[in-house]
């Protein structure tokens, strides 16, 4: 049976993946009070590609449970160290010893079939006495995700009635207050990549596109909470090349994908708030040779 192109893991992929914010924090920077992270200078909303990824990295241990081949290395929780050394254990490699290049390219592979982040994204593996393993650079890379139009954060004041410390109590205080930030839209948009070559090397096959796909689908419904809000996945578009090199250079890919507001064109006063406000369009007319073009949801 003849895999779909957006499924197959020894071919290029490059994405377009859309996702939305209402009345929530999208992703918050600790260095600046926990508000939603922003470009200063133009005003546009940014999420990392870090925490894409972790939200990623939940989700695939829920979807594929129970299934040895998709643990999460990096988890809350578990120390690195401690994961890095079974790979050396599980092949009988001394841990303090010397290990040659073909035990070390055992002890990676192992690592690569056990932890599917480390498949997909990568990870560094020489810390603590692992350092003979160097690092894994993966082949799905994701830019900085990046809103649409300019947003305008907004922080709330919000009190609890319950104190803290009894000290306060005791001198008659009944309420803390603390704040919250929220977006009140935001239509966000990220270009992720994937390099064949590496996935190769680390061992992606198409059920790790199966699931990553169904994830970004419905990763945000599993990492809901009363701080971020609403937040949607709204599209993923995929341009599937036919060899591992590929046959056109990225952006002349991405930039296919049209994202228009229907307040750019004066048909709604006022800021964007809710994803219809958007019109998204996908040029498909003319592709190079050997692209093909999938819409996995919207």
């Amino acid at each position: 049976m003849t895999t779909a192109a957006h499924l197959n893991s020894a071919v290029r992929h490059d994405m377009v993946f859309l996702f939305d914010v209402t009345d929530g924090n999208p992703n918050g920077d600790p260095d600046a009070g926990n508000q939603p992270r922003m470009d200063i200078e133009s005003g546009h909303g940014l999420v990392t590609d870090v925490a894409l990824k972790r939200k990623i990295r939940d989700t695939l241990a829920l979807a594929a449970a129970g299934n040895p081949r998709y643990g999460i290395f990096v988890e809350a929780g578990h120390a690195l160290n401690t994961r890095l050394a079974e790979s050396y254990t599980a092949n009988g490699l001394k841990l303090k010893g010397k290990l040659t290049k073909e035990e070390a390219q055992t002890a990676r592979t192992w690592l690569c079939e056990r932890y599917a982040d480390i498949r997909l994204f990568g990870a560094v593996l020489s810390t603590g006495d692992t350092n003979a393993l160097g690092s894994i650079r993966g082949p799905l890379q994701f830019g900085l995700a990046r809103s649409i139009d300019p947003i305008l954060p907004a922080t709330h004041a919000i009190t609890r009635v319950t104190q803290t410390r009894k000290d306060d109590i005791d001198r008659g205080e009944s309420t803390e207050m603390g704040s919250k930030w929220t977006v009140p839209y935001g239509l966000y948009r990220v270009e992720v990549s994937y390099s064949a070559a590496r996935g190769i090397q680390t061992g992606v096959d198409t059920k790790d596109f199966e699931l990553l796909y169904q994830v970004m689908e419905m990763m945000f419904d599993h990492d809901a909470s009363a701080a971020r809000g609403r937040m949607t996945a709204r599209g993923l578009y995929v341009f599937s090349h036919d060899n591992t090199f590929g046959n056109a250079p990225a952006q002349k890919l991405v930039q296919r994908v049209h994202v228009a507001s229907a307040h750019d064109r004066s048909e709604v006063e006022g800021s964007p708030r809710r994803f219809s406000d958007y019109t998204v369009s996908v040029d498909v007319d003319d592709l190079p040779a050997g692209i093909t073009y999938h819409q996995v949801f919207a």
